[in-house]
Order: structure tokens, then sequence, then C-alpha cells
């Protein structure tokens, strides 16, 4: 069986801004969208306080659609293991990337058609925000 790419399981652009705005354009397109970032956890500096070791600009964001988030749990309550959606910011040679977790991919884990709706409305919605970003 080959690996997945992150083509199979994630949305992602490159983008000519330097790390510190990126970050702060995907959590002002996220918003516009209904989505909220509930964590973030900063790569390089938990990577350099616990193994003092340096690493690139990276950071991990959990965003959240509330209305789209209590759907699931209402349709699924073990759906919660895999909220919030993933999006990840890092360097790389000189630009940004940004990559979003597709929704629709978690579905080969859990086998809930009645979850569908909910993971077609985010990744309609996160399909947005990477478009807005590239525009």
């Amino acid at each position: 069986m080959m690996a997945k790419t992150v083509a199979d399981y994630a949305f992602r652009t490159r983008l000519s801004l330097p790390y510190e705005e990126a970050v702060e354009k995907v959590v002002t397109a996220l918003k516009e969208e209904g989505f909220g970032v509930l964590t973030e956890v900063d790569v390089k500096a938990t990577v350099k306080e616990k193994l003092n070791v340096d690493f690139r600009k990276y950071v991990i964001m959990g965003a959240c659609n509330p209305p789209l988030a209590h759907q699931a749990l209402s349709t699924d309550l073990d759906i919660g293991l895999l909220l919030p959606c993933n999006v990840i910011v890092y360097e790389d040679d000189g630009e940004t990337v940004v990559a979003i977790l597709d929704p629709i991919s978690m579905l080969d884990v859990v086998e809930n058609p009645d979850l569908d709706p909910v993971a077609e409305e985010a990744r309609s919605r996160l399909g947005r925000v990477v478009r807005a970003l590239e525009g």
C-alpha cells in the first residue's frame, strides 16, 4: 500500500508572505468562514523547550466552526476525537506553507454516513479559506 500524500487528505497552498503575516491572514480567512482558533501549538518553541533543538517556524492551529462541531457531535459523540480541524502554517524556503486537513478524508476513519453533510459543509468552507489565501 502506498503512503497517502498531503494532496490526498489536505488543502495546501504556498504563500509569498512572511510567516507572521501568513498566520494572521489564515486566522482572518478562517474567521470569515465561521471558524475560530481554539488551540495553537508553537512547534518551534515546544521543540526548543523540550528537546533544545532549533526548528523552523511552525504552528498547528485547531480550528472550530461551533455550529458544525455541534451538529457533528450531536450525530456521533466520538467524533470529538477528530475535532477541531487541524491547520498548519510553516516556513519553507522563503515562503509560507498553509495546509488544512480535509474533513472528508477523516470520514474514512469514522464510516458514519450521517456525518457526510457536516463534513461536506466544513470542506466547502475550508476550501474557500484556501482560495481566499491564494486570492
